[in-house]
Order: C-alpha cells, then structure tokens, then sequence
C-alpha cells in the first residue's frame, strides 16, 4: 500500500512538472523577425501581381498571414522610413527627413535642403532598446544606414550587429569581396544575400531557447544592381521564351510642380523627339520611367531575398520556433523605375540601363524618389501565428510608423513615453478588422531627391484621397486612390474644397511635429537648367 502511494505521488509530481514545463514553453515571449528589403517594389512579388519575377516563399507567407495593399513608407528614401520604423514616429518629428548623408544644395535649386540629423537621435526609446529591457536579444543584420558612429546601433539597443558597416549600400557589390569590416575574407562564388541569410540562421540559432528581436535588413534589392550568377542566367533564359511586351519600356514624367506643365499625351508624343534621346534629365526637368519588369540582374536578386525569407522559415519550423515567431516582411520605399541622378548632369549609355533603372512599378505611378504611389507603397505582409489572421487581405492604409505601437501591443510590453508615438497599432486589422481609427497620414521631404527629379514637397493621405503639395512652386495634386490607384487624374481644379480641406490638415500636421522648413537659395541660377550639358 505504502508503494502504491510512493508511486501514484511520484506519477503526480511528474504530471505537474510536465504540465508546467508545458506551460512555461506556451508562455515564453514570442519571438520577432523584421525582415526588411531595401527598395522592393510594390508589383515586384508574385503575390502583388509580378509576372516576371518568382517569389514562392513570400507568396506563401501570404497565404499564412495578412497581405497590405495600401501599406506605405513614411518617405521614397531610405533612411527616414528606417528612422520610422525604429522609432514609431514620421521622419519630420526627429528632423530625419531624408537619406544619410542627403543629397548636396545646386545652383539650380529654388530653396535650399533643409539640414537634418546624421544619426537617429540617442535620447530617443527605440523599437529594440524596449525590447532588450524587456528580456530580448537583439540584433541588426545587414543595412542600418541610420548615422555612422562606430556604436550607433548598440547605442539604439542592439546586442550585435553584422557586418560592422554603417552605410547604406554594399562597398564593393554584392559578389564576395565586398569590402566590407567584417566581411574582410574572401569567399569564392558567395553572395551577399545569402551570408546575411546565413548569419541569420547561426543568430536563430544560437538564441532558439530565448526571446530574439531579428531585425534583417538586406542590403537588397538595392544598387548595384547585380543578381546572384546562376539567377540571373535563368531569367535570361526565361526572358527569351516570353514574347516582348507592346509599347514603349519608357515613359516621360515631369516634375508636377512647372509652371507650365505638360499633357501626358504631350510627353509621349515627345519620346520621338531628338532632344529627348538617351537616358538623363530632359527639358521641362523631365525623365524616363522604367514601365516592364525585365531586368533579369534585378529578377535575380528578387529571387535571392525570396530564398533568404525561405531558408529562415525552413529553420524557424526545424527549430520548432515557428509557432512562437511573428514575421514582418516589408519594404522601404517603392523600386527604382527612374534613375538615380546623383549627379545631376549623369547621362546612362543604352548598354548599362539594367544598372541604373531595376523594376516597373506599374499600375503605381512612379518609383523610389517620388511621393507618387510608386515611391512610396510598398510591399507588406504580417505573419502572427496563433493570433493573426491567415490568408487574408487588408485595404486599410497603414505606414511604417505604426510598426513599434504594433509589435509592443503584439509581445504585450508596454514601451517608455508610448503616448509619444506618431504611429498606431495595426493589431485591430490582423485580428480581422476593417477599419482603423486614424484621420490621415504625412509625408514631408524638404529636399531635392536624386530620383525622378521632382520638386521638394509632402503629401496626405486621408481616406479614399491624397493630395501633393509640392513646394518650390506651391502646386498641388489631388487624386482619388481608390478609383485612380495609377494618379492621371488630377482633381486638384473640380475638388477646390477638398483640395483647401486637405491642404489645412496637411499644414495643422506639420505644425504639430515641428517639421523643418526649406529656406530660399541665395545661389540659386535660374539659367543653371541642369538638363543642359
């Protein structure tokens, strides 16, 4: 009897260690992967309706998560969406408007760029400085691009960061060597996208029994436009076996700030024109627009971040961490469709398009550099295991802002000076819902971009529209996104109301975040037409 009693308490106590080591695995924190691409268009994934380019793991993670169809970056540049994302604020709030270091003042400038913050602010509670107090790991993998200080990131919160390299692209490209600390030996035939993806399987890991916030951030898709060797020869393959498309590959757009500006039916019929031959900065400060997805250098790299997103999901289910890991994968601004014009008198022979111009960002208008719908739309999927919904598809705009509220509401930590935020939590659309209680959202870019070459200007979106107020000449655009997602037709002139309604919203905003204003340039030259050379 004694025995039997020894043993049935024995049996118990083994139940209720069980139970609670159960219980424990059920309640550890659930682990977090920023997966972020630098310059992915909108179009450029299977699941966003490219043809061209083949991205089976993203298009699954889709079907496991919730797809954004108006997820956008709070700029068409690098940096200040990087800033917003860490931060939970619009770039204007922390002076961090534009990429690091910015682009320099010309003669032909109207205003002058207006001088920002050349690091993220340190006296501000970042995304992974909360997550690290509250018992997370932390690491940066790849681009940080967000002020080049030996410590910057370790600074913002970050346990480790690979490589130890602070600027915006990859030194020597993306075929080993790269030039790069951290980064020193070289390895025959490997590729940059991969030893970022490897680094991050060795951190998975190494860090597998404890809560780990991943922010991956490939140096991909952006330039120098080079795939990965044996990618590129199978889009060249396939772009032989696919019949060209009709039309021009190249659109004129201008900057929508001229005085007197012209007629999309006056830009086509100008492509024939002599003047407007090659590949630079036209008359009326006009230039082309990439309009097919064709790039097979660009296709290749799509590719490789599609393999880097599965190899990570193959690993988080081998671990059997996949249950437990929220997957956020984004971009942080729209493609390249126009070129980057670093130096404003740069002409591109026809023999080196594929370096200068990677996507179509089609149905969008324009690309990275434009506040149109091509610069700053962006791929976003949003993968909650056990919580979020799955496979399904939100219309509710939403912006990089609002990644720190959702991400600290989704581990059910409270963040420092939260009240603070620019941003608002999204959990209310990964649970299902179809509405968010948000008035509008900003954008503000107080500077010339080496993209598209348009005029300094901001924009809001408030509903079903979005107005562009740009700000050398004090022209403004109005469009209706839902009827007009492709902006041709500018309602600026039959909408007066809506235009003065938005323009005060717009104004009221910047006030409240203490947005810098441009100053006149006083060597500014009107005869300085950047298009001559």
């Amino acid at each position: 009897m004694k025995n039997l009693i020894q043993f049935t308490l024995m049996l118990s106590l083994m139940f209720l260690f069980l139970n609670c080591n159960k219980n424990s695995k059920k309640e550890k924190s659930p682990n977090v992967i920023f997966f972020l691409v630098d310059d992915l268009g909108w179009s450029d994934l299977g699941c966003y309706g490219s043809e061209f380019h083949e991205t089976p793991n993203i298009d699954k993670l889709a079907k496991q998560g919730v797809k954004f169809t108006d997820a956008y970056a709070a700029c068409h540049v690098c940096s200040p969406t990087r800033a917003s994302i860490l931060t939970g604020k619009y770039p204007a709030s922390i002076n961090l408007t534009d990429w690091l270091p910015g682009r320099r003042d010309f003669p032909f400038q109207k205003l002058k760029n207006v001088k920002i913050n050349q690091h993220l602010p340190y006296d501000i509670n970042t995304l992974p400085k909360t997550l690290k107090n509250n018992g997370y790991e932390t690491a940066i993998i790849g681009k940080w691009h967000l002020g080049e200080d030996d410590d910057s990131t370790s600074k913002q919160g970050f346990d480790s960061h690979f490589p130890d390299w602070n600027k915006g692209w990859p030194k020597e490209g993306y075929h080993s060597p790269y030039g790069m600390k951290g980064l020193e030996e070289v390895v025959e035939g490997e590729y940059l996208t991969d030893r970022m993806t490897d680094e991050a399987i060795k951190y998975i890991e190494y860090n597998k029994e404890n809560p780990f916030f991943l922010y991956l951030s490939h140096f991909a898709v952006h330039d120098p436009i080079e795939g990965r060797k044996d990618l590129v020869k199978k889009y060249s393959n396939k772009l032989k076996k696919i019949d060209a498309p009709s039309g021009s590959p190249f659109i004129l757009e201008t900057n929508p700030d001229e005085k007197n500006l012209i007629t999309r039916v006056e830009l086509d019929s100008l492509l024939g024109d002599n003047r407007y031959k090659g590949y630079k900065i036209f008359p009326n400060e006009s230039v082309k627009i990439k309009q097919y997805q064709d790039n097979v250098e660009f296709a290749g790299m799509v590719e490789s971040i599609d393999e880097s997103l599965g190899r990570i999901m193959k690993k988080l289910m081998e671990l059997e961490l996949d249950q437990n890991t929220i997957i956020i994968f984004y971009s942080d601004n729209g493609g390249m469709s126009a070129a980057n014009f670093y130096y404003p008198d740069r002409e591109i022979s026809k023999k080196k398009l594929n370096t200068a111009f990677s996507t179509s960002n089609l149905p969008l208008r324009g690309g990275k550099g434009w506040m149109y719908e091509g610069g700053i739309r962006v791929p976003l999927i949003i993968k909650w295991p056990g919580k979020g919904m799955q496979g399904i598809k939100s219309n509710v705009p939403v912006t990089s802002p609002d990644f720190f509220p959702t991400i600290i509401e989704m581990i059910g930590i409270q963040a420092l000076n939260n009240d603070q935020r620019d941003g608002k939590s999204i959990v209310p659309l990964l649970m299902g819902e179809k509405v968010l209680d948000r008035e509008a959202i900003y954008w503000h870019f107080p500077h010339y971009s080496n993209h598209g070459n348009q005029s300094p200007g901001g924009a809001i979106r408030n509903g079903d529209y979005k107005l562009l107020e740009y700000y050398e000449n004090n022209t403004v655009q109005l469009f209706n996104l839902v009827k007009d997602p492709g902006e041709q037709n500018d309602l600026s002139l039959v909408e007066p109301e809506k235009v003065k309604k938005l323009q005060a919203m717009l104004n009221n905003w910047r006030k409240k975040v203490k947005a810098k204003s441009m100053l006149p340039n006083s060597e500014y030259d009107s005869n300085a037409l950047i298009y001559v050379h």
